[in-house]
């Protein structure tokens, strides 16, 4: 079966939430994904919205945090700082997952300006509960496309904090989560490396070679010793995108 590249993304960001128990949704993409993943593979993925909503459970793919149907069927609904210092803070999400305007080679995003921060050249929506997602869950997967625009050798501005400069430079703030875990594109997916904590390619998307990857990397990134090739999205997942979650298009075509 055909599929567009976005289609590949979303489901292989889909399975990386396999055998997590809680996810803190994002908008965009992390939306689509993690909403595929609780109708596929991981019916009792338990999704936090930033709204206010613990254990949505909704009917049709949530036009933003703040759609209503993400509250029926939901665990529990509260004000959104009650969110953030009963579930978050206490450690009880392990898995947030994240877009980004720009990221660096140690997983660093940003979402607050591209240029300098007093006169930038573009002023972003800024952290939103991004930052916060980023050093209290257990872990954070990211998911934006592949380009020289977003991917660059350093952030113009930390809105959420990743591996910082690399090595052990998160663990000597004695930050609770882990940070980044994988990077997952529409041309492959990158991992962290133990040592260093810098990007690596770990799986290549079918028909992707690495010197198109590296066209698309603002700075020389690394590749594993035994790159994959990412598995293809199956027919029920491509059922889900088309059928149920994305009908027009909005994110997968």
């Amino acid at each position: 079966m055909n599929y567009s590249q976005n289609e590949l993304m979303i489901a292989a960001a889909a399975r990386e939430l396999q055998g997590a128990r809680v996810a803190f949704v994002g908008v965009g993409l992390p939306n689509i994904v993690c909403n595929l993943a609780q109708r596929s593979h991981s019916p009792n993925l338990e999704l936090v919205y930033e709204a206010g909503v613990f254990g949505a459970h909704p009917a049709r793919l949530p036009l933003s945090i703040g759609d209503p149907t993400i509250v029926t069927g939901a665990v529990g609904a509260m004000g959104m700082s009650d969110l953030f210092q009963f579930y978050l803070q206490r450690g009880l999400i392990d898995v947030g997952f994240l877009g980004a305007a720009q990221i660096d080679q140690y997983g660093n995003i940003n979402t607050t300006v591209i240029g300098d921060y007093k006169k930038p050249k573009v002023r972003l929506p800024g952290s939103g509960g991004a930052a916060e997602i980023a050093v209290l869950c257990e872990k954070i997967l990211v998911i934006t496309r592949l380009n020289k625009r977003a991917f660059v050798p350093r952030v113009d501005f930390i809105t959420s904090p990743g591996h910082l400069g690399g090595g052990d430079a998160r663990k000597k703030l004695n930050v609770r989560g882990r940070g980044p875990e994988a990077v997952i594109t529409d041309l492959c997916i990158l991992r962290f490396a133990e040592d260093t904590r810098e990007m690596m390619v770990t799986s290549l998307h079918p028909n992707v070679t690495r010197e198109k990857v590296q066209e698309n990397i603002g700075w020389q990134v690394r590749f594993a010793e035994n790159v994959e090739t990412t598995e293809a999205p199956s027919e029920q997942e491509l059922q889900l995108i088309r059928d149920e979650l994305d009908p027009k298009g909005l994110y997968s075509r």
